[in-house]
């Protein structure tokens, strides 16, 4: 067995299969630099109610059952990858109102005075799963995992050699890991937090991504993906466990948090049926964010009398990146007038004003919200039929043919396929199909299951992809827009967008020490992003909005935050966790309606944070 003091010096070794667990060699305590003033940070905005009541079980859907348990490598990117993650903890997380850091797996850290260090002090308390304890040797296999290319993931491989450069140990609770660049404080925080993982559990060799598609990974969190669920529910259900013998029940951080036993998201692949089932009492809470489920389905007996709850809660944060994503890989989008000429073929405000319900706002790019990091003078380029027509003349497509569609001197019809993988969205891509066809475009509606829609835009067979993406603390732009993120399947670059000169503006961002520049560098990429044109921005939703049946208890105060973390927030050691079924009123409710007795209707309307949306 091989003894390292850090992995940094071993990065070019081939990984060997591993059936034990490594004790790499500690450098000790005397290494550490002298002086060090260590933190502990504020423990976050919210606190679990004394009210709440262990146990029950909370159910909720998906729309499909996952491909893999892996979360890396080949078709790891599903919804239930997050479930999966969100119970995999890091060495710490961000406060959810004032963004500072908070105690994680760390029980406090210190800055190098390089800009690029961070040391932390591990808490010795935390546990695998299978009541292995998280040692220092956990993190420094983190590189080696990540690393490997056994897991066939190039953008984590990617991530762990170029952005954290080393993972060093100094007892089997003291560890350092530095960053390729400096950073601020929290930048540095977040990008090299990292989380440990089970080296007693993982075999690194070439039958990788096979053998683990299904075993279950020990983690760190208060919940776990259970067997059953696996055999018997395959398919059908998604399940977890609260662990009976969680090593954070002994911190007062988490006191009252995580309160029910199981969680089970059940399959269903349609959000109307899913819907049907959450009003016959058979989901618990329901996302009611889309118009018409907010407007004219939750609407009733059951929202009248009280039984079911509504509620919603402005927030002030990062935007996720929702829209049409154009593949120029394929020919015709490969024309810069084309994609521009598809922009202003695209009647964005026709649907929010109509389907939507003006409830929604237009995204004006893909990094919006990110405070100075965003250019907020770049504005979504709007319906406009005489401008289509220009840049659809320059780009060939002159004459129409006999259904009004352009086409160019060899016959070719400027057509298009659009995939997508819910019919929720159905009558929002009706109006842009519409709306475009009066400006000589054909959309092509292609609606398939969200794992196969997730899947072909992944390996980049889609032509546009409707599909949005979720935000991080400061935009990252590498793994959406670099062109070693191209033409390759598994990656998330899925505009195909390679561009010499805005890699390097990429590395640029990447490499710079310096904020100022940074953020300069941030806006020069989101121009040449928008003159490029690669991504039709859609909307922007600032709250979010549930129904949830009546026995669903949330503590009093504190529990909408900034960023919209909390609510029925399930895993999130930082605001998650803080709601709890009452048994006594869930059969109290179910007796009321039996009776048709009534209880006093309730919504909620949390504007603690619409002044900043405002």
């Amino acid at each position: 067995m091989q003894i390292i003091k850090s992995l940094f010096f071993v990065a070019a070794t081939a990984v060997a299969p591993l059936s034990w667990s490594l004790s790499y060699d500690a450098l000790g305590l005397d290494a550490l630099p002298p002086g060090l003033e260590w933190k502990r940070g504020n423990l976050g905005p919210v606190t679990g109610s004394p009210k709440a009541k262990s146990g029950n079980t909370v159910r909720q859907h998906i729309l499909a059952y996952p491909l893999t348990l892996r979360t890396v490598g080949p078709d790891s990117n599903s919804s239930t990858r997050g479930i999966i993650l969100e119970n995999q903890w890091s060495l710490t997380g961000l406060n959810a109102n004032d963004e500072s850091i908070v105690p994680v797996l760390a029980d406090s850290w210190a800055y190098d005075e390089d800009g690029k260090t961070i040391y932390y002090k591990l808490r010795p308390q935390v546990r695998w799963s299978d009541g292995e304890p998280v040692t220092a040797d956990d993190y420094i296999y983190t590189l080696e995992f990540m690393r490997s290319d056994k897991i066939v993931a190039p953008w984590y491989n990617n991530y762990y050699s170029e952005q954290i450069l080393d993972v060093k140990k100094y007892d089997d609770h003291t560890i350092s890991v530095t960053s390729a660049v400096k950073k601020p404080p929290v930048d540095l925080q977040l990008a090299i937090s990292i989380s440990p993982t089970p080296q007693h559990f993982y075999v690194l060799d070439d039958n990788f991504v096979l053998n683990y598609n299904w075993k279950i990974a020990p983690n760190t969190g208060p919940y776990q993906i259970t067997e059953k669920s696996i055999k018997r529910g395959k398919g059908k259900y998604v399940e977890l466990e609260r662990k009976k013998d969680w090593w954070g029940d002994e911190f007062a951080q988490w006191e009252n948090r995580f309160n029910v036993n199981r969680v089970r998201y059940r399959v269903i692949k349609d959000n109307n049926v899913a819907f049907r089932f959450f009003e016959r009492g058979e989901i618990d809470l329901f996302g009611l964010v889309l118009p018409d489920l907010w407007h004219q389905k939750a609407k009733g007996e059951l929202y009248d009398n009280g039984y079911i709850h509504r509620l919603v809660a402005y927030t002030d944060t990062r935007q996720p990146a929702r829209g049409l994503f154009l593949n120029q890989a394929d020919p015709l989008l490969a024309d810069q007038n084309v994609r521009l000429g598809l922009h202003h073929s695209m009647n964005f405000q026709k649907m929010i004003s109509t389907v939507l319900r003006n409830d929604y706002e237009r995204l004006p790019q893909h990094y919006t919200g990110y405070g100075e990091y965003s250019d907020n003078s770049i504005q979504p380029r709007t319906f406009d039929l005489d401008k289509a027509d220009q840049y659809f003349t320059k780009a060939g497509f002159v004459e129409r043919d006999g259904e009004g569609y352009r086409i160019n001197d060899q016959g070719q019809r400027l057509s298009f396929t659009v995939t997508y993988g819910t019919s929720i969205h159905n009558d929002r891509l009706v109006v842009l199909k519409e709306e475009a066809r009066k400006a000589g475009v054909e959309l092509v509606l292609e609606l398939l299951d969200p794992q196969a829609s997730y899947k072909k835009a992944q390996e980049k067979r889609h032509q546009i992809a409707w599909s949005g993406w979720s935000t991080g603390w400061r935009p990252a732009y590498r793994q959406h827009y670099h062109s070693d993120n191209a033409e390759k399947p598994g990656t998330n670059n899925i505009t195909n967008t390679a561009d010499p000169e805005l890699d390097r503006m990429i590395e640029a961002y990447r490499a710079s020490e310096d904020e100022a520049e940074k953020i300069d560098l941030s806006k020069q990429i989101q121009r040449m992003l928008h003159e490029r044109g690669a991504l039709i921005p859609s909307y922007q939703v600032p709250y979010t909005r549930l129904g949830y049946w009546r026995w669903m208890q949330l503590p009093k105060d504190n529990y909408v935050t900034k960023t919209g973390g909390g609510l029925f927030d399930l895993f999130d050691p930082v605001a998650g966790g803080l709601f709890w079924i009452d048994r006594d009123l869930k059969k109290a409710t179910e007796e009321a309606m039996d009776d048709e007795q009534p209880f006093d209707p309730v919504l909620i309307e949390n504007t603690r944070w619409r002044a900043q949306v405002d």
